[in-house]
């Protein structure tokens, strides 16, 4: 059993020794553009493999897919990240190409890996793999509903001095600001969290969560890699186990929802097949208008990808 990870910076490589240390595949392979990099990282995570007794086999390579072929998985975490004096269309504009390039070859050398986006705009470049790849959308999705429900979830510990394993978490909705917690779907141990924070407080935690990765890029002048990464290697866990884990996820809308031709978060059933069933869960009035808010703050950021032509 194969996995690679695409992109070797500090994402990509926290994702592939998260994949190594849980022993999730015999073979994790690590790709870069940037020669030695991929191969230097993975021989330092390789070498810790006596020391935390583990046997996934870690190896990396230099704009080599050939390594790559027969991947069960394929996590994309390839792109740049926003500069100052870059425009959100500069960054699709730079990213998309990316993207595109990167699933041609994915699909050329593991035809049926499913594919997890991690690369941002997140919904944006979820749509540009799925327009690559040629492949049903149930094989090609993104990484951004775990990272945010983390988020919010340990905001939520650290509010009520509880441990994180007890909070069951749900939201909705692109990633980033448009983004739609829902107290209403999470519970402490099965009790409503509405029942254990009052309201100021609980909007507060939901603030926070929606702004969470700025929060992390104004602390340490770069965005967040340990979360994300370990997030991207919880969803490669449930498709090679066919663990059938619920979870949000950034998949393609046919309908769901009321709506069609859209990635969004949403939550789904994540097995073997990648996504196994898309959850319809019910929504209040306010609840909908929110998604729907996020869905057109989403299509923006789509018709740019259309305007490029790049399809």
């Amino acid at each position: 059993m194969k996995v690679t990870v695409v992109g070797a910076g500090n994402v990509g490589a926290t994702c592939a020794y998260a994949l190594a240390e849980k022993e999730i595949a015999n073979e994790v392979v690590l790709l870069d553009i940037k020669e030695g990099l991929a191969e230097g990282k993975a021989l330092d995570m390789w070498q810790t493999a006596p020391i935390k007794s583990y046997d996934t086999y870690l190896r990396g390579a230099s704009n080599d897919y050939e390594a790559s072929a027969g991947s069960e998985v394929v996590v994309i975490t390839s792109g740049v990240p926003r500069k100052p004096g870059m425009s959100r269309d500069d960054l699709i504009s730079i990213n998309a190409g990316i993207v595109k390039s990167v699933t041609e070859n994915v699909v050329r050398y593991s035809p049926d890996a499913k594919i997890i986006v991690v690369s941002n705009p997140l919904d944006v470049m979820c749509y540009c793999a799925y327009l690559t790849a040629r492949i049903p959308s149930s094989r090609v999705f993104g990484m951004a509903g775990i990272l945010d429900t983390a988020r919010y979830a340990a905001f939520l510990a650290e509010e009520l001095n509880i441990s994180p394993k007890d909070i069951q978490a749900m939201l909705l909705g692109g990633h980033g600001d448009t983004m739609v917690p829902l107290p209403r779907y999470t519970t402490v141990s099965g009790i409503p969290v509405t029942e254990l924070i009052r309201p100021d407080r609980l909007e507060a935690i939901i603030e926070r969560t929606r702004v969470g990765g700025g929060e992390l890029v104004k602390l340490m002048g770069t965005s967040a890699w340990y979360a994300p990464g370990c997030a991207a290697a919880r969803m490669v866990e449930a498709i090679v186990k066919d663990q059938r884990r619920v979870a949000p996820v950034c998949a393609y809308l046919n309908g769901e929802f009321g709506m069609k031709n859209i990635y969004l978060g949403v939550p789904v059933i994540l097995g073997k097949n990648g996504i196994e069933k898309i959850l319809e869960i019910d929504l209040t009035a306010d609840e909908r208008a929110l998604l729907e808010q996020s869905a057109a703050a989403v299509k923006t950021t789509l018709n740019v990808l259309d305007d490029m032509k790049i399809f």
